[in-house]
């Protein structure tokens, strides 16, 4: 098991307690049984909860969404439909975007949304 999902189960159970939410409770609002979020706040389990259940924890915490979904090795259904779509093009851009910067990824992505507005207004 990598170190990140096992810092992620440890991160679970840190936030709910933080904000208060009993095992059973939290279990019960992500759509989890107790005995599985126990597991997967212990990094036991062999298989994080799928992207939406992770996405339904960030909320009920206050986190970061897509953070906590890289966090517990998962992809957004959104993301894989993006790759899907092109299947060449999409790997090769994420190739190439390794190794930038948050900074660096902010600004491109402004470029590409500035571009593809200037393209809607033609």
């Amino acid at each position: 098991m990598t170190t990140e999902r096992q810092h992620f189960g440890a991160l679970v159970r840190q936030k709910r307690v933080d904000k208060g939410y009993s095992l059973r409770k939290f279990a019960e609002l992500v759509g989890v049984s107790p005995t599985y979020l126990s597991l997967v706040e212990k990094s036991k389990v062999e298989r994080p909860p799928t992207a939406e259940r992770v996405r339904k924890m960030a909320e009920l915490l206050g986190e970061s969404p897509d953070q906590w979904i890289a966090m517990a090795g998962r992809v957004p259904h959104d993301l894989t439909e993006i790759i899907q779509s092109e299947p060449e093009a999409m790997p090769e851009l994420l190739r190439a975007a390794k190794g930038l910067s948050a900074e660096e990824l902010r600004k491109f992505t402004k470029r590409i949304e500035k571009k593809r507005d200037e393209e809607e207004k033609e």
